[in-house]
């Protein structure tokens, strides 16, 4: 009976023995499962990364406010980009590729060196350093230059190409006398005595009138060489004085069927070759005229247009 005991408590004692164990075995088989520095614990994690529409919108938010902080240090995210500037700029240097020549091209002689001074550039610097937006900005600038086109040729060239205003006329009003161009404007730091053979246009409003008459009188060879100036009257119409002193009163309105009216009486009494002191144009459809001194039989006359 001892005995049985005795074996029944060895069984007893065994189960017992394999019921701690296997507590103590699924422990360790747990353990090894939430383990989180293991390989397939990180796989795991990157497999649960938020990918959801909040998620990303706050990672942006964090790099906006990311960057905003470093533009907030001021000076120190300018340095950065300069530093990062700097460092291409002395590589492309290094590759030879430094400016060595600024070429102008369609400028004339008095316009060229007004639009080289205007160039911010030394020569030596890197050509990935120059500005070209800045530079075309600089040329635009130059009174002379109507448009211009600036453009980088490696390893070392500075090509601008420059369209200049035209040189129209000169204007005088006010005691001052400019060059003109085609719209009007004043071409600062023309010299008008370099473009005495351009005509002259008098008076307040003339610069902004002279584009509309001038083709009417160039293409009249015989009026145009006789031509002194054009005087803008009350910024309304004009008054042609010629070399010899005669004075031709034009209309407001229709100047160029006035200038026919002109022509078709030159034609009948070579008006131009014998001199007069007025032709007086100024009322559609008649005809004023004040002869000069020896202008033979031609009187002071009024005629009808259908009289010429």
């Amino acid at each position: 009976m001892p005995a049985v005991v005795r074996g029944g408590r060895r069984q007893q004692g065994r189960g017992t023995s394999r019921g701690r164990q296997a507590p103590s075995s699924r422990g360790r088989g747990g353990r090894g499962k939430a383990q989180p520095n293991g390989l397939p614990a990180k796989m795991a994690a990157i497999g649960r990364l938020d990918l959801s529409a909040r998620a990303v919108g706050i990672s942006l938010l964090v790099g906006v406010l990311f960057i905003g902080g470093l533009m907030a240090t001021g000076a120190r995210a300018e340095r950065v980009g300069q530093s990062m500037s700097h460092g291409i700029d002395g590589m492309v240097a290094g590759m030879g590729f430094r400016l060595s020549r600024v070429h102008v091209t369609g400028a004339s002689a008095e316009a060229t060196p007004a639009i080289q001074a205007a160039l911010d550039v030394q020569r030596g610097q890197a050509m990935s350093s120059l500005d070209l937006d800045a530079l075309l900005e600089q040329v635009r600038a130059v009174s002379w230059v109507k448009d211009a086109r600036v453009v980088r040729l490696l390893p070392g060239t500075l090509l601008v190409e420059v369209v200049e205003h035209d040189r129209m006329a000169i204007w005088q009003a006010n005691g001052q006398i400019s060059v003109i161009d085609g719209e009007g404007q004043v071409i600062r730091g023309a010299d008008p005595r370099q473009y005495l053979h351009l005509p002259l246009v008098v008076g307040a409003g003339a610069e902004a009138a002279a584009a509309e008459i001038l083709p009417l009188i160039e293409a009249r060879p015989r009026l145009r060489d006789r031509t002194e100036a054009l005087v803008r009257v009350d910024e309304r119409r004009w008054d042609i004085r010629l070399k010899d002193g005669g004075l031709i009163r034009l209309p407001a309105e229709d100047v160029e069927g006035a200038l026919i009216q002109l022509d078709a009486l030159d034609q009948r009494h070579h008006l131009f070759e014998r001199g007069f002191e007025l032709v007086d144009l100024k009322v559609p459809g008649t005809l004023g005229l004040r002869p000069a001194a020896l202008a033979g039989d031609l009187a002071d006359a009024t005629y009808a247009a259908g009289g010429l």
